[in-house]
C-alpha cells in the first residue's frame, strides 16, 4: 500500500500535536533529555506517578511495618487483586478474571501447567514460528515435564512472509491432536495483531483450549477476552503499561474455569479466607488469585497504581486512536521520503492488523539503529534486519515521528550508519 501525505512540513506535525486530546499525559513522563524514545514497546518510561506510588510503598513499609499487609492506603495482602481489577478494563475482562503476579514466563508456566492435560491422541500444543523465544522455551519444558518429545508434540505455525500469518494459516493447524493453543495477541517483530475472536472461536469448535500473550498488545490494543471466549492471557506490565523494569506481571482466567485447582499451587493460590489457617490441603480462591504461586513483590507491583491512573483517565480507546495516528503518519513519512534508500515497511498496514509499532526491515538494520542512537533517537533492533519504532500514544508526538524521519533520512542518504558495526548489541 502507498500513501499520499497532504503535508510534508514540520508545521503540520506540530498541527496534528496541538489537537491532540491526549498531550497533557506527556508531562507525566521522566523524558530523556535531548532524546525521542520510541522504544516504549520494550519498556515504557518512568512516570512522576508510578514514582510517586513506589514512594507511597516504601513509606508504608516504613510507617506500618507488619501491619502494611492490612492497613494503611494500599493494603498489600489485597494489592495483587486490586491492581488486577484496575487491568481488566484494557484487555476487556472481569475484575475477579484478572490478577498481577510473577512474570510473563512464570505465569505462562503456571497456565499451562493448568491448562494442558494431554489425554488419549489430544496431547500437541499449537505456537507460531515468530513467537517470543521465551515462550517456546516454557512451552517445551511443559511438554517435557509432560513426557512428551517438544520435537512431535509442539506445532509451530509456518509463516509464508516471514513476518505475519494469516487467520487460515492457524486455524489449518487446528487438528484432532491438538489439546492446547498459545499464541501472541500482537506479533513482538512485525506488530501484526492477530485474529484472537475469530482464533478463539475455531478452536472452541474443536475442543481446544486456548489462551494469548499479551505482552505487546496490551495497553496500546483494546481487547475483549471475556466475550471474546478466551481461556486466558498472560502478559508483562513494563512495556506500554510503564511499570518499570522487572516489574510484576499478570494473567487473566475466563470465569468458567474458576474452581479449578492451578497447575503449580502456592501460598498465595489460597482463598484469603483460609489462608492463615496453615492447612496443608489447598484451598484455592474462587477467582483468578488462584493462579498466583507466591508472596507478591509489592514494590515491583506499586507503579502500576500510578500508570494505570492515567489509563483510566486517558481510556484506552483513545490511547488506540491516537497510536493508530502515530503509527500511520509515521508510515506515511517514510513512504513520502525514504523509499529510494531500501528501506521497506513489513508491518500490516491496515489499521486492524496494527499493533502499536512500525517494523521497517533494513539489510543495515543494526547499524542504522546505532546511527539513530547517536542521532538522538532510540528504536529497537530486532535480528536480523528489523527496525521497530514504536511511538506511545501517552508520551510521544507527531513532531517526534517528523524529526525521527527525517533524521532517517539524513542518516540513509549520508551513509552515516557504515560508522558502525552491522551486528547488534549485548542487549537489542
Amino acid at each position: 500500500m502507498r500513501w499520499i501525505v497532504l503535508n510534508t512540513e514540520k508545521s503540520y506535525a506540530r498541527y496534528l500535536d496541538q489537537q491532540d486530546v491526549l498531550k497533557k499525559f506527556r508531562n507525566e513522563f521522566y523524558i530523556p533529555n535531548n532524546t525521542i524514545y520510541f522504544d516504549g514497546n520494550s519498556l515504557g518510561l518512568m512516570s512522576r506517578r508510578a514514582e510517586q506510588a513506589v514512594d507511597n510503598a516504601m513509606q508504608s513499609w516504613k510507617e506500618y511495618a507488619i501491619n502494611g499487609w492490612t492497613e494503611g492506603e494500599e493494603p498489600w495482602y489485597y494489592l495483587s487483586e486490586k491492581l488486577g481489577a484496575l487491568t481488566a478494563p484494557l484487555i476487556g475482562a472481569k475484575a475477579e478474571e484478572v490478577v498481577i503476579t510473577g512474570s510473563t514466563t512464570t505465569n505462562l508456566h503456571q497456565l499451562t501447567a493448568s491448562f494442558f492435560n494431554p489425554k488419549n491422541n489430544k496431547t500437541k500444543i499449537i505456537a507460531d514460528e515468530l513467537n517470543f523465544p521465551s515462550d517456546i522455551y516454557a512451552l517445551k519444558s511443559q511438554l517435557k515435564l509432560k513426557g512428551l518429545n517438544p520435537d512431535k508434540h509442539l506445532v509451530q505455525v509456518k509463516s509464508s512472509d516471514g513476518n505475519t500469518f494469516t487467520t487460515q494459516e492457524i486455524i489449518d493447524q487446528m487438528s484432532d491432536d491438538i489439546a492446547l493453543i498459545v499464541l501472541p495477541g500482537v506479533l513482538y517483530r512485525s506488530g501484526q495483531i492477530l485474529d484472537m475472536k475469530t482464533l478463539t472461536n475455531e478452536a472452541h469448535k474443536r475442543g481446544i483450549l486456548i489462551g494469548f500473550d499479551l505482552c505487546h498488545s496490551i495497553g496500546s490494543v483494546p481487547h475483549h477476552m471475556s466475550d471474546w471466549g478466551v481461556d486466558f492471557a498472560f502478559w508483562c506490565t513494563y512495556k506500554h503499561l510503564n511499570a518499570g523494569p522487572g516489574s510484576v506481571a499478570g494473567l487473566y482466567v475466563n470465569k468458567r474455569h474458576f474452581g479449578n485447582e492451578p497447575g503449580l499451587a502456592g501460598w498465595f493460590s489460597s482463598s484469603k479466607e483460609k489462608q492463615f489457617d496453615m492447612e496443608h490441603t489447598l484451598t484455592p480462591a474462587a477467582d483468578a488469585g488462584a493462579y498466583q504461586i507466591g508472596t507478591p513483590h509489592l514494590l515491583s507491583a506499586a507503579p502500576l497504581l500510578g500508570s494505570l491512573e492515567m489509563f483510566q483517565e486517558a481510556s484506552i480507546e483513545q490511547i488506540r486512536k491516537k497510536s493508530l495516528q502515530l503509527t500511520q503518519y509515521l508510515m506515511e513519512l517514510v513512504e513520502a521520503e525514504l523509499t529510494d534508500y531500501d528501506l521497506k515497511i513489513a508491518n500490516p498496514t491496515e489499521d486492524t492488523e496494527r499493533g502499536g509499532h512500525v517494523f521497517l526491515v533494513h539489510p543495515e538494520a543494526a547499524r542504522i539503529c546505532k546511527a539513530l542512537k547517536a542521532d538522538g533517537v532510540v528504536p529497537d533492533f530486532r535480528t536480523p534486519n528489523g527496525i521497530r519504532l514504536a511511538p506511545v500514544a501517552l508520551y510521544n508526538t507527531f513532531e517526534e515521528v517528523w524529526t525521527t524521519v527525517d533524521i532517517l533520512k539524513t542518516i540513509l542518504k549520508e551513509e552515516r550508519y557504515k560508522k558502525y558495526e552491522n551486528k547488534r548489541g549485548v542487549i537489542a
